[in-house]
Formats: structure tokens, C-alpha cells, sequence
């Protein structure tokens, strides 16, 4: 049933600063955006969330640069602004390709990077990305501000070391060398939750990592270090077997999706 309208209640606070001190003294309250999921929540009933704080027009969220060296993403940023971005494109193709299959123009012109990291899903199509690209969360809240690196962002699935009063402002993705390579499966390109994703990159470092294969997105280290040391693509299949831990679904199947996982590994592997 749908959530009802007059049980909902909405701050927008007009800078970071005024929002993070209304999260300071309620930090309960449920940061939103772009609302991709938030509205198919409250139309199906599924969100227990009643209070929210809209961040929508705080433009210190925003923006995509460089400095020294290290990429930052607002958390603000929208696919749209992603796809659009000489300095992504130059950096973090990866990112772009994978933000040009998150549904449709509408959903790419409102979904936003932070949201997608705060929203937590194994099925988000940008967290291998991040995962790949050695990616850090930045952490803002009255106390100040710090990084995680997202290799250890999630605890579980759909749960993360973001502490109540505290807002992701930020992504940052240091200089990747290497090749990126990035492939999702789903019912269609786009516009479908995926049934497995994969990034990666090949260079000094051999980083892989894969969606809607976990609770959380998994980087396979062990099937990685297989790759970097030598071995061959049997063994390393056999290591991401071990590290990944499907599940069936409406989706797909965990046999399915434990044959498509092996499938794409070898295809990063011997992509010219």
C-alpha cells in the first residue's frame, strides 16, 4: 500500500552546514535526492522511513574536478552530469559506460553517484565501478569530515560504517593505470536491474570486482592475485567462485549468474 502523504514529513535545509546540523539534532532523518528508489518505496509501501531531508539544491554537493591527482565526484552528481564529464571520460571511462546503462534519460538526469553509494544495493550499477577504481567515500557530518576507503564502506547487505548525522559528500577515485573494462548482464542494457555486473582494470594492479553476486558489490582479491601472479583463467575462475555468493531470485539464478560471473572474467582477461 502506498505510503500515506500526510504521515511524511520533509526538511530542505538551504546549505550544507543547516543540513548537517538539523542531522545533528535529528539524526533519523533520511537523506534524499534524487528519489529514484525512494518513490518506488513509498509507492509500494516497502520504505519504514517518515522523515526526510531534502539535498537536493545544496550546491556544495556538486561539481567534478581534479585535485592533486585524485578525482572527486560531488555526491550530487547525476549520471547525466557523469556521462557528460571530459574529466571522467579521460579518467574513469568505466564510470561512464556503466552510467549510461542506470535506466532511462529520466532516471539518468536525477539519480545521483552519492545516492547510488548510499542506497547500498548489490545490484548498484556504478558500485563495481568504485569498487575497481580503489574509490573513497568522504564523510561529512558537525564533527567533521573523513574517508573510507569503499572497500570498506558496506558491513552487510543494504548497511554501511556511515554513522547517523552524517552525509556522503563526496567520491573520490585516485589515478587508475591500467585497462578498464566493464560489461553488465540484465533482461536489456538498460532500464533493468542487472543480473550480474563486472569491472575492472589491468594494469600494475589487477582489481576486479562484481554485483548482484553477494550481499554487497565483491572485490575478488583472490581471483585478482590468480590474474597478476601468472595463473591461469581456469584457476582464477575457480578462485571467483569461491568469492562470489549468488543467490536465485526473480532475476536470475545462482547457477546462472555463478556461470555468467566466470564467463565475464574470462572475457576481461582476454580482451585486446
Amino acid at each position: 500500500m502506498p505510503a500515506v502523504v500526510s504521515t511524511l514529513a520533509l526538511e530542505r535545509p538551504r546549505s550544507l552546514k543547516a543540513a548537517l546540523a538539523l542531522l545533528a539534532s535529528e539524526p533519523a532523518l533520511t537523506p534524499i535526492a534524487g528519489c529514484t528508489d525512494v518513490y518506488v518505496g513509498l509507492h509500494f509501501g516497502t520504505m519504514r522511513e517518515r522523515r526526510f531531508i531534502d539535498l537536493w539544491n545544496l550546491k556544495e554537493l556538486r561539481g567534478i574536478s581534479v585535485d592533486r591527482d585524485v578525482l572527486r565526484i560531488g555526491a550530487l552528481s547525476t549520471y547525466t552530469e557523469i556521462i557528460a564529464s571530459k574529466l571522467v571520460q579521460k579518467r574513469v571511462p568505466m564510470l561512464i559506460a556503466a552510467a549510461r546503462e542506470v535506466g532511462g534519460a529520466q532516471i539518468q538526469n536525477r539519480g545521483t553517484l552519492g545516492g547510488n553509494v548510499a542506497n547500498a544495493s548489490p545490484a548498484g550499477d556504478t558500485l563495481p565501478v568504485l569498487a575497481a577504481a580503489n574509490a573513497r567515500i568522504v564523510l561529512r557530518s558537525q564533527a567533521g569530515t573523513r574517508t573510507v576507503p569503499f572497500d570498506g564502506f558496506y558491513t552487510g547487505y543494504r548497511a554501511s560504517v556511515r554513522r547517523p548525522g552524517e552525509l556522503i559528500v563526496a567520491i573520490e577515485i585516485p589515478r587508475i593505470d591500467g585497462r578498464q573494462w566493464w560489461r553488465k548482464v540484465g533482461t536489456r542494457r538498460a532500464q533493468a536491474i542487472s543480473k550480474i555486473m563486472m569491472a575492472a582494470v589491468r594494469g600494475p594492479e589487477v582489481r576486479i570486482a562484481i554485483g548482484s553476486v553477494g550481499p554487497t558489490v565483491i572485490l575478488a582479491k583472490s581471483a585478482a592475485a590468480v590474474l597478476a601472479r601468472g595463473g591461469s583463467i581456469v584457476d582464477a575462475q575457480a578462485a571467483l567462485l569461491n568469492e562470489i555468493t549468488p543467490i536465485d531470485d526473480v532475476r536470475s539464478t545462482r547457477e546462472y549468474r555463478a556461470k555468467v560471473a566466470a564467463n565475464l572474467l574470462e572475457s576481461f582477461w582476454t580482451a585486446k
